[in-house]
């Protein structure tokens, strides 16, 4: 349990304060999900003995986290993860709206109004149905296959299964190809809320490394041999990845490390995974590879919702037919189809989505734009990495300051997730995710939120290195 704890607090260093900063710590993990109310904390002996410090410093952490309602401490259970009683869903900010950056989802589309009144007459023509469609409508499925197709793929609506979202997606997945107990390797840093899923599936997380020094044009930030060699000695059950433009780097796996990938997989035995939700959020990459599962077995999830709209819940699962055939077989225990409203809707998109995609990239580009002004203009020195696409920017803050950024921002209205919450093993506290999906005006206003976040917490480290500086003088 206590090196538990430890490994999620990650790169945490505290000069001052020590019990505050830790206390500060725990409650981060608590509140962006990688604590679970309810969840047993160490004893104060272990944790002291797992992080080097004082029983006295551990205690007074745990107090102050008591007094704030994060932990309820009952004499022979433990000391257990709570929330405030009162707490709001989101923290007050004295003059302003929250912003809320844990959300990267672009709004809806411009024609998605007219799309839905259109998507009326066809939901009218099924009504005298039972309404229930396990695999989805056919048509949506023949349009899906189709742009699968379009895009190197060739593919049979019968290899599609709709679902109400790609996290959806997911847990369909894992219902039917999960193997609790058994190796699962995700990339680090991943999309945080597919690592959740799989634990919460029993399997054990095996990180491999992605960068984002991804280069001009978005490629590479692999380290190939270390994914090839963890799938030839771990031999594990299923990989987890994004090859486009990947959540959070936006880095695009090059075509020759999918194939080389694929091949592995296959004689290992390994179950490949790939998220696509992010496949065509291209701004200006220049290349477009051809989907993963062109270069051997690989189930792909697919999404409407970074497209058109983060409310449309239409996701979409790619499969051979026999794996498609378990996954239907496995679905009725979680649901028994996607709405149909929903579905006649994404028709109407689909048959619109070059213009979609254009009025889509536009925005991702302006929102790139604001993003890289925000931080020229407000954290002097940490630099814009390269994007070509996808759905935020990953940001080396230069130290281990995401967490306490991420604190000192909820102080001023503003929701910033921490590097750690993109990892499986608790660290990257020198990154922070900023999505580029939120219309200008409001990233100028974040990005000034961030700026006096940020210097409010290098101000408070400068005065804890002349604090410790006088204290070595006397």
């Amino acid at each position: 349990m206590a090196s538990r704890l430890g490994t999620q607090l990650g790169e945490w260093r505290a000069t001052t304060a020590v019990a505050r900063s830790l206390a500060d710590r725990i409650r981060m993990l608590l509140l962006d999900g990688r604590m679970t109310v309810g969840e047993r904390l160490p004893s104060e002996r272990a944790l002291a003995a797992e992080l080097g410090r004082s029983r006295a410093t551990i205690a007074r952490a745990y107090e102050l986290l008591e007094s704030g309602g994060y932990v309820v401490r009952t004499h022979g259970s433990g000391t257990r993860a709570s929330l405030p009683a009162q707490r709001l869903q989101r923290p007050a900010a004295a003059d302003h709206d929250v912003i809320d950056l844990t959300i990267a989802s672009i709004g809806s589309a411009p024609g998605l109004h007219a799309a839905t009144v259109r998507a009326l007459d066809r939901l009218a023509g099924l009504l005298g149905t039972p309404g229930y469609s396990i695999d989805g409508l056919p048509e949506l499925r023949a349009r899906i296959a189709d742009r699968y197709t379009a895009r190197g793929l060739p593919t049979d609506p019968d290899q599609i299964v709709v679902t109400s979202g790609a996290m959806h997606a997911l847990s369909i997945v894992l219902a039917a190809f999960g193997e609790r107990g058994r190796s699962a390797v995700v990339e680090q840093p991943s999309f945080p809320h597919a690592i959740d899923a799989l634990r919460r599936t029993g399997h054990r997380l095996l990180p491999t490394p992605v960068t984002p020094d991804a280069g001009p044009h978005g490629s590479g930030g692999w380290d190939a041999n270390h994914l090839v060699e963890t799938l030839r000695s771990q031999r594990p059950a299923l990989a987890y990845l994004v090859a486009d433009f990947h959540n959070p780097t936006g880095a695009t796996m090059p075509e020759l490390e999918r194939a080389r990938l694929a091949a592995v997989a296959r004689a290992t035995g390994t179950l490949l995974i790939v998220d696509e939700t992010c496949a065509e959020l291209d701004i200006d990459r220049g290349w477009t590879p051809r989907p993963f599962a062109a270069h051997g077995p690989a189930i792909l999830l697919g999404s409407m919702s970074k497209i058109a709209w983060g409310g449309l819940r239409i996701g979409w699962i790619r499969a051979g037919r026999e794996q498609v055939a378990a996954l239907l077989g496995a679905r009725p225990s979680i649901d028994l189809g996607t709405p149909l409203l929903e579905q006649c809707i994404a028709m109407e998109l689909l048959d619109e989505m070059d213009a979609l995609l254009t009025s889509t990239r536009d925005r991702l580009r302006a929102g790139r734009a604001a993003v890289a002004a925000g931080l020229a203009e407000h954290l002097p020195g940490v630099a814009m990495p390269p994007m070509p696409g996808g759905l935020a920017a990953w940001v080396d803050l230069g130290g281990p300051w995401s967490t306490a950024l991420s604190l000192a921002a909820r102080d001023r209205g503003l929701l910033l997730p921490p590097g750690p919450r993109f990892s499986a093993s608790g660290v990257l506290d020198r990154f922070a995710r900023i999505p580029i999906t939120w219309e200008p005006a409001l990233t100028a206003e974040a990005m000034a939120r961030l700026g006096s976040a940020w210097r409010a917490l290098h101000a408070g480290e400068r005065s804890s290195a002349e604090h410790l500086d006088r204290s070595a003088v006397v």
